[in-house]
C-alpha cells in the first residue's frame, strides 16, 4: 500500500501546489511510483505547474460523482513514466467533495501508487480538511513570515485533531518546509530566522527552500522545479528533502550559509 502525503499550510501563496509538483517529480525520479492530486477544486492550478492543463478530460469531481474510472481522470507525465497527476475540477464547488468519495479515491489510489501526493487548498475549510483527513504524513509550507507561521500553527492544530490517524489516537507525522527562504535577509531581521520558525512550530524540518527566480520561470514553462533546472538550488532543496521523506538520514543544509574561516582557506589553497 503506498504512502499518502498532504501537503498543506494556512496561508495561500506559500508553495504548496510548486512543492507538491516538485517532491512528485523528485520521488518519481527514484523509479518510484507517484501520483499527485488537486483538492483546489475550483482554483485548479496544479494542471498548470505539470504542464498538463491542455490534456485535462475528467477530474477528481468526476471520479467522485462516478462520471468517469479513476484510470480515465489519471494523466501521465510525458517526461517521468512513473508520475501521475489527478487534475481538480476547475467548474465545480467544493461542497462537490464528499467523505465517502475521497475515501474511496484514496483507497484506491494507495493500492496502485507508491507516494500519493495531496495538494491541499490553503486555509482550513472544507477542501483541506479532506485533502489531509487520510494523510499518513503532512508536509506543512510555510515562508519565514509571522502571518504565515501564525497559520501554519493552526494546521498543526487540525492535523491533530481533523484526520482519521488522529480519531484513532495515533500520531501524525508532520514535517516543515521552509520555502522562499533569504539567508541575508533573516540576517537583516527582514524575515524570520530558521531557528525562530522552528522554536514556534515546534515540527521536525524537512526542507529549505530558497528564494530563486528558478521556481517561477520552471513554473511559466509548466514542469516541476525539479524537473526544469534540476541543478539549481531550488530543485537540490527538493530532492533532498525528497530523499528525507523516504526515510533518509540527511543534514539540513542552509541556503545562502557563509562559509567558516576554514573552508575559506582550504578554498584559497586549492586555487
Amino acid at each position: 500500500m503506498g504512502k499518502v502525503i498532504v501537503v498543506t499550510s494556512g496561508k495561500g501563496g506559500v508553495g504548496k501546489t510548486t512543492s507538491t509538483a516538485a517532491l512528485g517529480a523528485a520521488l518519481a525520479q527514484r523509479n518510484e511510483k507517484v501520483v499527485v492530486v488537486d483538492f483546489d477544486v475550483g482554483l485548479r492550478n496544479l494542471d498548470l505547474v505539470m504542464g498538463a492543463e491542455r490534456r485535462v478530460v475528467y477530474d477528481l469531481v468526476n471520479v467522485i460523482q462516478g462520471d468517469a474510472k479513476l484510470p480515465q481522470a489519471l494523466i501521465r507525465d510525458k517526461r517521468l513514466e512513473t508520475l501521475f497527476l489527478l487534475p481538480a475540477s476547475q467548474t465545480r464547488d467544493k461542497d462537490n467533495l464528499t467523505a465517502e468519495g475521497v475515501e474511496q479515491v484514496i483507497g484506491e489510489l494507495k493500492r496502485y501508487f507508491d507516494w500519493v501526493i495531496c495538494d491541499s487548498p490553503a486555509g482550513i475549510e472544507r477542501g483541506a480538511t479532506l485533502a489531509m483527513r487520510h494523510a499518513d504524513v503532512a508536509v506543512v509550507v510555510t515562508n519565514p513570515e509571522v502571518s504565515s507561521v501564525r497559520d501554519s500553527d493552526r494546521i498543526i492544530g487540525l492535523l491533530d485533531s481533523k484526520t482519521l490517524k488522529a480519531e484513532r489516537g495515533e500520531r501524525m507525522e508532520k514535517h516543515l518546509l521552509l520555502t522562499r527562504y533569504d539567508a541575508n535577509r533573516a540576517e537583516r531581521g527582514d524575515m524570520l530566522k530558521v531557528e525562530d520558525v522552528l522554536e514556534i512550530l515546534s515540527i521536525p524540518l524537512l526542507g529549505i527552500i530558497p528564494e530563486s527566480s528558478d521556481v517561477l520561470r520552471a513554473s511559466n514553462i509548466g514542469a516541476p522545479v525539479t524537473l526544469a533546472d534540476a541543478r539549481s538550488a531550488p530543485a537540490m532543496a527538493y530532492f533532498e528533502a525528497a530523499r528525507r521523506l523516504a526515510g533518509e538520514a540527511l543534514p539540513v543544509s542552509m541556503p545562502g550559509e557563509k562559509r567558516g574561516i576554514l573552508s575559506k582557506i582550504f578554498a584559497r589553497r586549492a586555487a
